[in-house]
């Protein structure tokens, strides 16, 4: 069962979530470039008090190279290869919260480990608020520089109907992180209370 949160209409402060649930898989973020996985990832594994991972991260320092070298270096598959290997460790090894790579939901064989062994989260962000996020910025590789949109489009069409099968979706504002944060574990709140109810009052957070 999915759970979505798509219909809210951000305030200037929603009140804090009074929730007490432990997660009982791995939390696996996706969602686009600039949806903000790490960093509503980081802040979600502070306030559940669980280890986090960027799972791109992880796949550079196990490879050597940057994200955007590898298929050149070691041949083409290989991103997609590394990528699955390195998540298959890291929901493997304990609970904690990952943020993934843009395209990594978007392979059949990694979205399906994704699917079986953690929770996954989306968040869903529109076209202006993806744009807002990355037009211009260095550091996107996946991205080039003005064709943002364009690229971002494309990636919407293709990648968002894939998304669709999350377990659980936030829709994303230009709001403060901390406020997405929120919603997100109400709407984990809900989802869990759903699919795990032994896990759903066992950890204040």
């Amino acid at each position: 069962m999915n759970i979505r949160s798509e219909s809210f209409v951000p305030p200037s402060r929603p009140a804090s979530p009074i929730v007490s649930f432990m997660p009982p898989k791995p939390i696996v973020i996706v969602g686009l470039v600039g949806c903000g996985k790490t960093s509503i990832g980081k802040r979600l594994a502070r306030r559940f008090d669980l280890p986090f991972c960027d799972s791109d991260q992880e796949v550079e320092a196990a490879a050597g190279c940057a994200i955007n070298d590898i298929d050149s270096l070691f041949g083409e598959g290989a991103m997609q290869a590394g990528e699955y290997r390195v998540l298959s460790r890291l929901i493997g090894q304990q609970v904690q919260v990952v943020a993934t790579g843009c395209m990594s939901f978007s392979y059949d064989k990694t979205r399906e480990l994704i699917k079986e062994n953690a929770i996954s989260v989306w968040l869903n962000a529109d076209l202006p608020t993806l744009l807002m996020r990355v037009t211009g910025r260095k550091g996107r590789p996946i991205l080039e520089i003005g064709r943002e949109e364009e690229i971002l489009t494309e990636m919407m069409n293709a990648q968002y109907p894939l998304f669709e099968e999350a377990d659980v979706c936030v829709q994303t504002y230009d709001e403060p992180a901390n406020i997405t944060v929120d919603r997100v574990i109400i709407a984990m709140s809900e989802f869990i209370k759903q699919q795990y109810p032994d896990y759903h009052v066992l950890k204040s957070v």
